[in-house]
């Protein structure tokens, strides 16, 4: 990844192509695992992320509609709010929470002034059909009593020598994976400190619809690139809300998004 260079159309590409099969997975084999048997041995098997990249092409895009849920190995918001934080000892906490949409779901619980979530559209009311982030899910991640619905929130500490390296996430609906995704790569493929980490452009593929999403400060000749490889671009606003530290023998370096107001990075 570092030798591609960052942010150039040979990344994006692999990024993109990266993002598309991890989402079809997604579709098929997540949902609470209280309910279903969630393959995770299979799913982070290395033998199997090696399958896949052999699916891609460097030159050119796969189309989502070729792309399936992967025949796994055996066993062998916009409105959500992000917050990162260590300590003089060294704990850290990476913690994301959410009402899902404005208001959650509209309703506030009598006696309370206490604001009901809008989680239900987390689920997946039927097969195939997508939810209010475009999402496709299937009987994994069906509606039942009890149980839990699947969540883009990606709350994630990197470990480096057994200690806290970075702490870092974001909110952003479905665009929070592939954001969270963007900024550890960002460190650790291309060297980039926490803030030109936190400020670079970002773009973002679920599966479906089989379109790359990209902001406004993406480079030009990057999107021709892109294009001319078989990728349909999508310009959007800006993507995620990134609240990260990183943990070095310097010190903390925190940095807060600039992409959304009213967030800090603060020391002690």
């Amino acid at each position: 990844m570092g030798e591609l260079g960052h942010n150039s159309a040979a990344t994006i590409h692999l990024l993109a192509e990266v993002m598309k099969r991890a989402y079809a997975d997604r579709s098929e084999y997540l949902g609470d695992p209280d309910f279903f048997d969630v393959p995770l041995d299979a799913l982070i098997d290395k033998n199997y992320a090696k399958q896949l990249s052999k699916q891609i092409n460097a030159q050119k895009a796969t189309p989502s509609i070729d792309i399936k849920p992967g025949n796994l190995l055996p066993y062998e918001s916009d409105q959500t709010t992000h917050y990162s934080v260590v300590d003089k000892w060294g704990n850290a906490v990476s913690n994301t929470y959410t009402l899902n949409f404005s208001y959650g779901s509209g309703i506030v619980a009598d006696g309370t002034g206490i604001l009901l979530n809008n989680e239900m559209d987390d689920f997946s009311a039927m097969p195939g059909v997508p939810n209010g982030f475009g999402l496709i899910g299937g009987e994994a991640n069906a509606v039942e009593g009890g149980k839990r619905p699947l969540s883009s929130m990606t709350p994630t500490i990197v470990m480096k020598d057994q200690k806290p390296f970075l702490v870092t996430g974001s909110p952003g609906g479905s665009r929070i994976i592939t954001t969270t995704l963007q900024i550890i790569s960002n460190v650790i493929d291309h060297g980039l400190n926490i803030a030109e980490a936190t400020a670079a452009s970002r773009i973002h593929h679920q599966w479906l619809p089989d379109e790359i999403r990209v902001e406004k400060s993406l480079n030009v000749d990057t999107r021709r690139l892109l294009e001319a490889k078989g990728h349909h671009l999508v310009e959007k606003s800006s993507m995620g809300s990134t609240q990260t530290i990183m943990v070095t023998d310097k010190g903390l370096f925190g940095a807060s998004d600039p992409r959304r107001a009213d967030s800090a990075a603060v020391g002690y």
